[in-house]
């Protein structure tokens, strides 16, 4: 049996929660396998329908971490357990065992400065683990430049759901909102710092002289969101951007899918970096290209000038002149059929067969 230790599961949602329901998942048609995760207030339905154990614990952030850590330590005296699999270094802080231990790392939750006390804690952690398991050569780097002993360290991207076939009524909703509108640009995520929006924005101003039906598709919510409506109108695009919230991931989907580039081209902020993106092949899994920014991971999704360009996500001029490079005579039809062959490896019955080497 191996135990899976959770602080972000469905059904909740966002990209951690998906990648550890995909995991789960996947260890369970191989394996025996347990969860521990976090309390949700619509979690029965869910856990219902899955065919393994959920157990959730609830309280306070700090106490909740504490009574998980205990319920696990108990679990492990009674059951035969042969390995724990967490999502996070705290998930591991304050569990007890000789068992083996694998962590997942995702960028900034280990990006602390060298010698601090948080990086002293995560180094700690990661050291006494079986593998840690990075999900980009970046995020891999920056642990080993942080303190995690090389060895211990090997990339295993995430994995995704082959797609679902998308739904009639809503193609043709998408087909009526963007008509004539070409062409359209789409980034999916939180809106913060990191995601970039904001110089998308100023590139979109230039683009907008060249293609004057250009379209652009923000599709999130988050901190920055009004701060990035401000400049929309400050620039006169409000006839060019257009913001989604709270939509069903079948009008997203449809919303990728018949967009011609996804954008998304992060930045290191603070200590927040962008470890992989998995944004980036759930667009290219509907032949969508990418344009994603060379400080993060992307260049593990995104394979340069073949599935989609990599470019500097600080330098206005290179956001600019990459995009207008994958509109200039449509070469964005001709990168996204290559993207869509290429993140074919990404699926989750090839993912696992990484996990099983190292598990075995």
């Amino acid at each position: 049996m191996y135990l899976i230790v959770t602080r972000s599961f469905p059904p909740e949602l966002g990209g951690m929660q998906s990648l550890m329901w995909g995991l789960s998942r996947e260890m369970s048609k191989n394996f025996m396998i347990k969860i521990f995760a976090d309390y949700h207030e619509n979690h029965k339905d869910f856990d219902e329908q899955a065919n393994f154990s959920i157990e959730r614990v609830g309280g306070i952030k700090f106490l909740r971490k504490i009574r998980k850590a205990q319920l696990i330590n108990e679990f492990l005296k009674q059951n035969k357990v042969e390995g724990i699999i967490a999502d996070h270094w705290k998930s591991l802080e304050l569990i007890k065992t000789d068992r083996k231990k694998y962590c997942l790392i995702h960028g900034k939750e280990i990006n602390h400065p060298l010698g601090s006390t948080l990086n002293k804690r995560v180094t700690k952690v990661l050291n006494n683990v079986e593998k840690v398991i990075a999900n980009s050569e970046f995020t891999k780097n920056l642990a080993i430049n942080n303190g995690v002993e090389q060895n211990k360290v090997t990339v295993i991207n995430p994995g995704v759901d082959p797609v679902q076939e998308l739904k009639k009524k809503s193609l043709e909703k998408v087909g009526s909102l963007l008509k004539v509108k070409t062409p359209r640009l789409i980034t999916v995520s939180r809106f913060d710092k990191r995601k970039n929006h904001e110089k998308i924005i100023m590139a979109l101003r230039n683009l907008k002289q060249l293609y004057p039906d250009i379209v652009y598709i923000c599709i999130g919510y988050g901190d920055e969101e009004e701060n990035i409506k401000k400049l929309v109108e400050e620039l006169e695009l409000t006839s060019q951007v257009m913001f989604f919230k709270n939509i069903s991931s079948d009008l997203k989907n449809a919303l990728i899918a018949k967009s011609n580039i996804f954008v998304m081209p992060s930045i290191i902020h603070k200590t927040s970096v962008e470890g992989f993106g998995i944004a980036y092949v759930e667009a290219a899994q509907y032949g969508i290209p990418s344009l994603g920014g060379k400080d993060g991971g992307a260049s593990d999704a995104i394979e340069h000038n073949k599935t989609g360009i990599i470019c500097d996500g600080n330098n206005l001029n290179d956001i600019y002149a990459s995009l207008n490079l994958m509109i200039e005579n449509k070469k964005y039809i001709e990168l996204g059929k290559n993207a869509q062959k290429y993140v074919l490896k990404f699926q989750w019955d090839k993912t696992l067969e990484e996990y099983k080497k190292i598990l075995n």
